[in-house]
């Protein structure tokens, strides 16, 4: 007999993560699409676009549906959605499965519904539509349902959502287009106006990651060699730069976060802020890896913070539980 499964999607800015039901992350793909605008046709979605965008011809552009929190291309979004969604099921012979799709807060009620719509043409039985921080939480192993405070921090590619959350919903939140694409930007900037050197996003994203990351490998690094452009002179350079760089580069960005992090706690009633200064707040999303971002935050709220295992996947593992409570409370009602 044909299997019943739950999927959920974490739809992020920058990457796609699908979670199944006994099988845990299936899929982790950039959230982006190769457009042959020759052809006026999609030519590849996710890795195979990353691929063909980075070998193409001046004929295809890279896509991304999805910017900071808020659909810019409905077709192309459906297309992409359908595209992962139907990845996800793989060839197995499941009946229509329930799936879940996490989104960021500051969706608007017609992006919600085009998502659900989508989401019930792409095979699902069962369509709902979570905000990212319930996710967020719920993967990091917080307890939600209960009338306790707590607060996490999901710290994207393209926006950092901030909330407080009890019983299983979100008390306060804020939406910043402050996160992992804002550091590597930072790390752009400030090698340009301190070393007179032009580099790429992917060149910041690579120094962030070696020398800015809780997730490098290898070791500790204390020096990075990079290579760039002289603004000037116009040849190639190389210069050396240190942990203590990158995090002056992006201190600013990691001020805006801690600042909104403040103003949610001040917005959250009494009792639930006392809950959340005892209890702490959770850090979340592979933005979150950035080393230090952690105990800025700590260190500037006077509330112990801790980052949550596997922070990138957290919201993805947190649509599996998502998808249990609501099948338990619709069971009890």
């Amino acid at each position: 007999m044909p299997a019943v499964t739950d999927i959920g999607i974490d739809l992020g800015t920058s990457t796609v993560i699908a979670y199944v039901k006994g099988k845990g992350i299936l899929l982790q793909e950039p959230c982006l699409v190769a457009y042959d605008r020759d052809k006026d046709a999609i030519r590849a979605i996710g890795e195979e676009a990353e691929q063909t965008v980075g070998h193409a011809t001046g004929n295809i552009m890279a896509i991304r549906p999805l910017r900071e929190g808020s659909i810019t291309d409905f077709p192309i979004m459906e297309q992409m959605l359908q595209y992962f969604i139907h990845k996800s099921m793989g060839h197995r012979n499941f009946l229509k499965p329930r799936i879940v799709i996490c989104m960021p807060s500051g969706v608007t009620d017609i992006e919600r519904q085009a998502i659900e719509e989508i989401t019930y043409r792409a095979g699902a039985r069962d369509a709902m539509i979570a905000k990212a921080p319930v996710c967020a939480a719920m993967g990091a192993g917080l307890d939600i349902l209960r009338a306790n405070g707590n607060m996490v921090v999901d710290v994207g590619g393209g926006i950092t959502e901030i909330a407080s959350l009890s019983l299983g919903g979100v008390v306060v939140s804020q939406t910043l287009k402050v996160a992992g694409e804002a550091f590597d930007e930072a790390i752009v900037q400030y090698v340009r106006e301190t070393f007179g050197l032009y580099i790429d996003v992917t060149t910041a994203e690579k120094i962030k990651i070696g020398l800015g990351s809780t997730r490098r490998r290898g070791g500790v690094l204390t020096r990075m060699e990079v290579r760039g452009r002289d603004i000037d002179a116009g040849f190639p350079r190389t210069i050396s730069l240190t942990p203590d760089q990158v995090r002056e580069a992006v201190s600013g960005r990691v001020r805006q976060i801690v600042e909104a992090v403040r103003t949610i706690i001040e917005k959250t009633p009494p009792d639930l802020a006392a809950d959340i200064s005892t209890r702490g707040i959770v850090l979340t999303g592979g933005g979150a890896q950035l080393a230090g971002l952690d105990k800025a935050v700590e260190r500037l709220t006077g509330i112990p913070t801790v980052l949550c295992d596997d922070p990138q996947t957290a919201v993805a593992r947190g649509t599996g539980q998502y998808i249990r409570q609501m099948v338990r409370l619709e069971q009890e009602h």
